[in-house]
């Protein structure tokens, strides 16, 4: 998804709009949505593209887990805590920060 729609979505979760790629001149407002200002939607997309560079980490462990086959046998044959033992060394690597 868009960036740009990601943040009009934000401001206005019912907005029906269409964009061609990234270009905000290309926003067409559908089925009665009320237009948004361009100012309102590219303050909005600083903070859309700020939360999704915070959530950096996230996206690094998700690559790094087991699949939830591996982490269920893991869980069978060590137990809670030896399937801690191994999420923590991802989240080790990738820490919350």
């Amino acid at each position: 998804m868009s960036t740009i729609i990601k943040a009009i979505q934000k401001i206005n979760p019912t907005a029906e709009v269409s964009v061609s790629g990234e270009d905000i001149n290309s926003i067409v407002w559908e089925n009665g949505t009320t237009p948004i200002p361009v100012a309102d939607i590219e303050a909005k997309m600083v903070e859309v593209q700020a939360e999704y560079d915070a959530n950096q980490y996230q996206r690094d462990r998700q690559k790094e887990y087991p699949s939830i086959a591996e982490q269920l046998d893991d869980l069978y044959h060590n137990g809670i805590d030896g399937w801690k033992a191994t999420i923590k060394i991802t989240k080790d690597k990738y820490p919350k920060e």
